[in-house]
């Protein structure tokens, strides 16, 4: 039985309710960031990230973080952005 998709819509009203689950700060996509941030993807698949810093490449970035992790952009506002990536396949 295959998961339902959720839509844009259903994912932005759900992100809403959800608190910054990881921060970027200055030092921007380290190596350790990213794999905290794919760890935190692997959790949840909604995902709310709060730049701390890098107030001109915001939108650069979060395009960057999205394309590197496999994830999507959901909405990005002011200091926040939100990201999906559903769940992968169980593997038996």
């Amino acid at each position: 039985m295959s998961q339902e998709v959720p839509t844009l819509r259903e994912l932005k009203s759900r992100a809403q309710l959800i608190k910054p689950t990881i921060r970027l700060g200055k030092a921007g996509l380290t190596p350790e960031f990213l794999a905290a941030f794919d760890e935190a993807l692997r959790h949840s698949p909604l995902l709310k990230l709060k730049f701390e810093g890098l107030k001109e490449e915001r939108k650069v970035v979060a395009r960057q973080l999205a394309e590197t992790t496999g994830s999507q952009l959901i909405q990005q506002v002011g200091h926040t952005a939100v990201f999906h990536r559903p769940p992968a396949a169980k593997q038996d």
